[in-house]
C-alpha cells in the first residue's frame, strides 16, 4: 500500500512515522510513504498557499489551486473515476477536516483493502470548499475536536491501517483482539468463540505476571486453564468497560443472547 501525503509542514513526519509498526512495515515494503510539500506547487515568489476568505473572517483559507496541482501532478484516475462502484481503481484521496465523517476502526478496515490513498492535511482555519467538492473524495476526522491541521490526523490515519496490513504485525490475531474491531470474528450463539475477540466493545482486562502484585492479584479465572470460563468472563468485563466508558458502543453493538444476559448481570449488580 502507497500513502500520499500532502503538507505545508513535511518535516513533521520525521518522527511520528519513523517508529514501532508502520517503520517495520516500511523497511518490509508492505507500505511506502510519500510526503509532498505543498509549497511546492504554488506559482508564486512568496509560495503563497493560502488567503483571506470570501466574505470575510478570522484566519487564512488553504487556496484550491496548489492543492489541485499537487494532488493531480500524483497521475491518479480522476475524481469520477476513484467514485465509480465498483472502483475503477484501489484509490482514494481524502481531506483531514474538523467537518468529516469520523474515523474508526470500521473505516481503516475499509480503506485497508485499497492500494493507494493521499491525504491531504488541512491548516489554518479550513480549506477552500472547491478542494471537499471537486478535488477529495470524502473528507475525514479523526475526533470531535479542532487541531492546529491535519498532520497530526495523517499520522493517526496511517498508523491504524498500517497495522491491518497482513504481515504488518507479528501476530496477526492480535488484531482481532483490540477495541473496536468487528471483521474477521466468527460469531457462536454464545459469542465470539475466541477467548481474545473484542466483537466490537471495548478491550477487556489483561493481566500478566506476577500473578499478586501489591496486594492486586490476578483474577482466578485467568489462571485456571478452562478456556470457555475465560471467554465469558472477558465477554463480560469487555460488556461491564463498555457500558461504563462507551455506552455508545453497546447501541451499535449487535448482541448475542449471552451478550444480553450478561449486560442485565452487570446492571443489576451495578444497582445493588
Amino acid at each position: 500500500m502507497k500513502f500520499e501525503i500532502v503538507t505545508i509542514f513535511p518535516d513533521f513526519f520525521r518522527g511520528p512515522l519513523d517508529y514501532g509498526i508502520v517503520r517495520r512495515a516500511r523497511e518490509t515494503k508492505l507500505i511506502e510513504i510519500s510526503i509532498h510539500d505543498l509549497r511546492g506547487f504554488t506559482t508564486d515568489k512568496h509560495r503563497t498557499v493560502d488567503d483571506r476568505p470570501f466574505g470575510g473572517g478570522e484566519g487564512m483559507v488553504l487556496k484550491p489551486e496548489p492543492l489541485f496541482q499537487c494532488v493531480e501532478s500524483l497521475g491518479l484516475a480522476s475524481r469520477e473515476e476513484r467514485l465509480k462502484k465498483p472502483r475503477v481503481k484501489a484509490e482514494t484521496v481524502i481531506l483531514l477536516s474538523p467537518q468529516g465523517e469520523l474515523f474508526t476502526q470500521t473505516t481503516a478496515q475499509e480503506l485497508a483493502t485499497l492500494e493507494r490513498i493521499v491525504l491531504i492535511c488541512g491548516r489554518y482555519e479550513g480549506v477552500d470548499e472547491r478542494v471537499a467538492e471537486g478535488l477529495a473524495d470524502r473528507e475525514i476526522s479523526i475526533g470531535d475536536y479542532v487541531l492546529s491541521g491535519g498532520e497530526l490526523g495523517a499520522a493517526v490515519i496511517v498508523d491504524t491501517i498500517a497495522r491491518l496490513i497482513p504481515g504488518a504485525l507479528g501476530n496477526e490475531a492480535s488484531a482481532r483482539q483490540e477495541s473496536f474491531t468487528t471483521a474477521g470474528l466468527n460469531m457462536k450463539a454464545g459469542g465470539p468463540d475466541s477467548t481474545c475477540a473484542s466483537g466490537g466493545l471495548l478491550d477487556y482486562p489483561h493481566y500478566t505476571r506476577p500473578a499478586e502484585f501489591r496486594g492486586m492479584a490476578a483474577p482466578e479465572v485467568l489462571i485456571g486453564g478452562n478456556h470457555e470460563q475465560i471467554r465469558k468472563w472477558r465477554r463480560s468485563k469487555a460488556l461491564e468497560k463498555t457500558l461504563r466508558n462507551r455506552p455508545d458502543l453497546l447501541a451499535a453493538e449487535q448482541l448475542s443472547e449471552e451478550d444480553r444476559k450478561l449486560l442485565a448481570e452487570i446492571k443489576k449488580a451495578n444497582s445493588s
